[in-house]
C-alpha cells in the first residue's frame, strides 16, 4: 500500500503528458468506480440504496473531485514529490475543520505545536518557488492554491463521513463514491472542453491505467486487508512513507529538484504531522471504549475518513 500509493504522483504526472487535468481524475475513478461496482454485483453483493446515493455523491465531490481533482490540477506545475509532501500534511486542515465546525474537537496546544512546526516546512519547502517572479512563480502559486483547495475539501469530506452512521458493505459504498466523483470530473471536463484535446501516449496510457488498476483495486484492497489485521495506528503509517517515495521518484525518473532544503523541509512536515496525530491513544479495531461500545471504526461509515485511494 505505502509503494503503491507513493508511486501515483508519479503517475499523475506522467498521465499529465497527454491527458487533459479533468479527465486524468475522471476517466480514472469512474471506470473504476463502475467496474468495482460491477464486480460486487456479479458476486451478490448488495450495492447502497438509492437513499444513500445523496451522501455518497457529496462525499465523491469533496474527497475524489475536490480532494484528488485539485491535486491532479496541481502537477500540471507542482513537482510530483513537492505536492505529495504538502498533501500529506492534510491532517493540519483537519484539525482547523474539525475545531471550526460545532461540536468538534478544539486545538490543542500538541496540535497547535504540530501544526507550527508542519507549516514551517511547508514554507521552506515551497518559498523559493512561490518568490521567483514571473510566469514560473504564477503558476507554481496557482498549483499550491489547488493543493491546498483540495486538503480542504477532502478535510471537509472526512467530517462530514464521520458524523455518518449507515449500514452496508463499504466496499461498495466506495465504488459508489468513486464513480460518482469521477462522473462530476467527467462533467468538469466537458464543461472545459477537454475531450478535444484528449490524446494518448504509450506513456500516458500506461500511466492512467496503473492509477485505476494499481492506484485504486489494488491500493485499496491493500488497505482493506491491512486494516482487518493490523491497528489503525500501524496503517496510518503509509501517510509518511508516500511522500518519501514520491520524492525519490519524482528526483530519479522526472528530474525533479532535491536537495538539503528539501529533505529538511519534508523532515518538519512529517515531524508536524506526527505531532498532530499523536494527541491519544487510538482505539484498535474490535476493541471497546469505555463505554462497552464499539468504536466507530470498527462500525461501516461512508467510506473517506482515511485516504482511501492515495492521489
Amino acid at each position: 500500500m505505502c509503494v503503491v500509493w507513493g508511486t501515483t504522483y508519479l503517475a499523475i504526472r506522467i498521465a499529465l503528458e497527454s491527458i487533459p487535468p479533468a479527465l486524468v481524475g475522471g476517466l480514472r475513478f469512474s471506470v473504476a468506480g463502475a467496474v468495482l461496482a460491477l464486480v460486487l454485483w456479479l458476486r451478490g453483493t448488495p450495492l447502497p440504496d438509492r437513499r444513500s446515493w445523496p451522501a455518497l455523491l457529496l462525499l465523491g465531490t469533496l474527497m475524489i473531485a475536490v480532494g484528488n481533482g485539485f491535486v491532479v490540477w496541481a502537477e500540471q506545475w507542482v513537482p510530483s514529490g513537492i505536492a505529495a509532501v504538502v498533501i500529506a500534511s492534510s491532517p493540519f486542515w483537519m484539525a482547523t475543520t474539525e475545531a471550526i465546525i460545532p461540536g468538534g474537537e478544539r486545538f490543542s496546544r500538541r496540535t497547535l505545536i504540530g501544526m507550527s512546526i508542519g507549516f514551517t516546512g511547508i514554507v521552506l519547502l515551497v518559498w523559493p518557488e512561490l518568490t521567483a517572479g514571473g510566469e514560473f512563480g504564477r503558476q507554481f502559486a496557482f498549483g499550491m492554491i489547488a493543493l491546498q483547495l483540495a486538503e480542504i475539501g477532502w478535510s471537509l469530506g472526512t467530517s462530514y463521513s464521520k458524523r455518518q452512521t449507515r449500514t452496508g458493505d463499504a466496499i461498495a459504498a466506495s465504488a459508489l463514491q468513486m464513480f460518482f466523483g469521477g462522473m462530476v470530473m467527467l462533467v468538469v471536463a466537458t464543461g472545459r472542453g477537454e475531450w478535444a484535446m484528449l490524446s494518448f501516449t504509450p506513456r500516458s496510457l500506461a500511466a492512467e491505467l496503473y492509477l485505476i488498476v494499481f492506484g485504486s483495486f489494488a491500493g485499496y484492497s491493500a488497505y482493506i486487508y491491512a486494516l482487518k489485521y493490523l491497528p489503525v495506528s500501524t496503517v496510518s503509517l503509509y501517510a509518511y512513507v508516500n511522500p518519501i517515495i514520491a520524492v525519490l521518484l519524482g528526483t530519479l525518473l522526472l528530474a525533479e529538484p532535491f536537495g538539503g532544503r528539501i529533505v529538511i523541509a519534508s523532515a518538519l512536515v512529517l515531524v508536524g504531522i506526527a505531532v498532530v496525530r499523536t494527541k491519544g491513544r487510538e482505539v484498535e479495531p474490535g476493541s471497546r471504549n469505555s463505554e462497552g461500545h464499539a468504536p466507530p471504526s470498527s462500525r461501516f461509515r461512508v467510506p473517506g475518513v482515511t485516504r482511501l485511494f492515495g492521489r
